[in-house]
């Protein structure tokens, strides 16, 4: 077994990540044990499955199954780099947060938390319009069902491994095969034309980079399906936009109750006048209020 070495930023924790990629036993496209995380990857055609653990002041890359080269190693490296969102300083962040009624615990709470992406954009839209207007646990569902009936496996050692579906495969679906999955026949028209927008190259994690945030929504929300939370929401977990503000959350509306003692969810206006404060850190100021519930 081979194994790769990250170093982390001193405001890292892998414990708290780790809690994050554990969050439901349905999840099947990694697999979160006490002391570390499972995933299958494929990288230049080849299927690898490795594992995240954490080590002194770095993360260990595991390599348990798959040919492994020098060019996969870099890839590799810098997948688990933006997954755990090891590129972020968030020292500007905490100073602000400290100093912040809203936040300040959360922050001394959850010290070291951080974005844990999806560095496929293709997944993380998908995912997003999973979980519209739904409980977080039946997006779950309907997500690992898509994932057993048409993503990849790899059965390693007794266990299965799975692969997203990829875009070209989805773009082939017919409506009824996500119908029988129990999704909404809006969900599934969205989820196929998302498909097809990836696989006739109308976009793309590459022609995305290096816009702005202003530019990246306009050109994702062209694409059926795709609105400012949904945008906003793959921007923040694929290309960890700072300033990306899913306003519209449900889940941040009750964070920002509990922690004030509001007796009803705030209204828009009053969480864009909360997040004024927190320009340019919104996605984290975010995060964290998630974390609180």
């Amino acid at each position: 077994m081979s194994s790769i070495h990250l170093p982390v930023p001193e405001e890292f924790s892998f414990d708290l990540c780790l809690q994050f990629l554990k969050r439901s036993p349905r999840e099947l496209l990694h697999q979160a044990t006490d002391d570390r995380v499972i995933k299958l990857l494929r990288i230049e055609n080849e299927l690898l499955l490795f594992s995240v653990r954490s080590g002194k002041e770095k993360i260990i890359i595991d390599l348990l199954d798959g040919k492994i080269s020098a060019l996969t190693k870099v890839i590799l490296r810098k997948y688990v780099h933006e997954w755990f969102d090891l590129g972020s300083d968030l020292k500007p962040f905490y100073t602000m947060a400290r100093k912040d009624d809203l936040l300040k615990g959360l922050v001394k709470r959850f010290f070291g938390y951080r974005i844990i992406g999806q560095p496929d954009l293709f997944e993380s839209l998908i995912w997003a319009v999973l979980g519209q207007q739904i409980n977080l646990q039946f997006a779950y569902t309907l997500k690992q069902r898509f994932v057993e009936q048409f993503g990849e496996c790899l059965e390693f050692q007794g266990q299965h491994y799975y692969l997203f579906p990829s875009a070209e495969k989805v773009s082939q679906l017919r409506p009824d095969q996500l119908l029988a999955l129990q999704f909404s026949r809006q969900k599934a028209s969205y989820t196929i034309g998302i498909g097809q927008a990836f696989a006739e190259g109308k976009i793309s994690k590459a022609t995305l980079s290096g816009l702005t945030l202003t530019k990246a929504k306009e050109e994702l929300m062209k694409i059926n399906g795709i609105g400012n939370w949904t945008a906003n929401y793959g921007l923040m977990k694929t290309f960890r936009y700072p300033d990306a503000f899913p306003l519209e959350d449900a889940g941040l509306h009750n964070a920002i109750k509990n922690q004030l003692g509001l007796k009803s969810k705030p209204d828009l206006h009053l969480v864009k006048r909360i997040f004024k404060k927190y320009k340019g850190w919104e996605a984290y100021a975010t995060l964290y209020l998630w974390k609180s519930l």
